[in-house]
């Protein structure tokens, strides 16, 4: 494994590039003072493409409240700490750490794939989810607008989806949300986990700031695109006491629902975190570890169904009750959104939508 690096890597969360479990051979740098350079030498943002055979992932957690997911980037250039899917990035070859917000993966030929789905005779269709994985509107979106191309084809078949995203990027696609909100066929949630600048610079270094994301779920709720608050992860120790103000400045800002999960640092993701809280906090990493632990059973994850997203124990507990109880009071008698389904159109060129 490659060791922490002694300068800290301002604009990245992870600070160094644990070990892919899936590669043999790996670069180290044991002994750093007979090395004229460092192993790790930039951590520009690299871009590369590719051409996936299926873009539509089926979801198989009981967890998760959607049966599809589309990702059309892989690698997040936003560089979350916390980010559990640093890990899908060593399937790729890579590691989960600084390269998996440097070294990003454009998947070119994604909405060419997802309308070759929908014209299959065994297409169902169900609420496609964009994207689950890396964000689908970080910074590189705003040249390749893959996501854009992809909402278009939704609102082309009038197909439902959802988007998750912490980017006020979102904003630029008004003119098409509007539209598949006229129909029941969209649905926003804004990722918002605390309130604190400096720890959200820290933790999610390349992210819109808070206040764009409120103003981002304002300016959306007001051309009636109905949207969320996702305090995803809770940080016991780092931000579990802004739940209640994250959620009604939410839901001032018109949200309609407010949804959490609890931190779970599965894989890579554990030496990543524990790194950065060192660093960043060490007259609280110990605390905030062990409370993390006692959250999953004495571990940093728990992969179990049912409670890996809420944790267990008196901790997670009173998280839960917590944010029940603000989303009781702010968000008190709130209609729950649900899609429409039925509007589906196997042959859009005969549509006037087929202009998009």
């Amino acid at each position: 494994m490659i060791a922490a690096n002694t300068t800290y890597f301002k604009g990245r969360g992870a600070q160094f590039n644990p070990a892919n479990v899936y590669v043999k051979q790996q670069y180290t740098q044991d002994f750093p003072e007979l090395i004229e350079e460092p192993l790790l030498q930039s951590i520009k943002t690299q871009v590369y493409f590719a051409e996936a055979r299926n873009v539509v992932n089926k979801i198989k957690s009981p967890d998760l409240p959607f049966d599809y997911s589309i990702n059309p980037y892989q690698g997040c250039e936003h560089g979350c700490v916390y980010c559990y899917a640093r890990n899908t990035h060593e399937y790729w070859g890579y590691s989960a750490g600084i390269e998996f917000e440097q070294k990003i993966i454009v998947k070119q030929n994604c909405i060419e794939q997802l309308e070759k789905k929908f014209n299959s005779k065994n297409w169902e269709v169900k609420p496609i989810m964009l994207s689950g994985n890396t964000d689908c509107y970080q910074p590189l979106e705003r040249k390749h607008e893959l996501t854009r191309g992809i909402l278009s084809l939704c609102l082309k078949y009038k197909h439902p989806v959802s988007i998750i995203t912490k980017n006020a990027l979102i904003l630029r696609d008004l003119d098409i949300l509007k539209n598949l909100a006229k129909y029941n066929l969209v649905h926003v949630a804004i990722s918002i986990t605390g309130l604190d600048e400096e720890i959200r610079w820290k933790m999610e270094p390349r992210s819109s700031t808070y206040s764009r994301r409120f103003e981002t779920i304002q300016k959306l709720s007001a051309e009636g695109i109905p949207v969320s608050v996702m305090m995803a992860p809770i940080i016991p120790g780092i931000n579990n006491h802004e739940i209640p103000e994250v959620i009604e400045l939410a839901a001032k800002a018109g949200a309609r629902d407010a949804g959490y999960s609890m931190v779970r640092l599965n894989g890579s993701v554990g030496p990543i975190f524990k790194d950065w809280l060192k660093q960043n906090f060490p007259d609280r990493a110990t605390k905030v570890w062990n409370q993390i632990c006692s959250t999953h059973g004495g571990n940093v994850n728990d992969s179990r169904f049912g409670v890996r997203m809420r944790g267990q124990g008196n901790l997670a507990e009173s998280i839960q009750q917590l944010f029940i109880l603000s989303k009781t009071r702010f968000m008190r008698g709130v209609k729950k959104f649900e899609f429409d389904l039925t509007l589906f159109n196997h042959k859009p060129g005969d549509s006037q939508l087929s202009l998009f």
